[in-house]
């Protein structure tokens, strides 16, 4: 059974596909998209620069993805074909 790692590249039969950007031993989250914050967001929460969507996979359904690459690390925007 495929075992995500941070970083990977996925994709979901479900049409949902990105970066993993969580994992968990019960679940991950999978980053989908990234918008940048407008400065009324960021004045109120100025942590984070962007908005993430992201869609949580649990554990049972970790077999319904697929690794297709993955990357460096979060600040590599190039993906990596998946070496087997």
């Amino acid at each position: 059974m495929y075992s995500p790692r941070l970083n990977d590249y996925v994709k979901w039969k479900k049409g949902i596909e990105g970066w993993v950007y969580f994992v968990d031993q019960q679940y991950i989250t999978i980053e989908t998209n990234v918008t940048p914050k407008d400065q009324e967001d960021l004045r109120h929460s100025p942590l984070h620069r962007n908005k993430r969507l992201l869609v949580l996979c649990y554990k049972e359904q970790w077999s319904e993805l697929k690794q297709v690459g993955y990357r460096e690390n979060k600040y590599s925007e190039e993906i990596l074909s998946r070496v087997e």
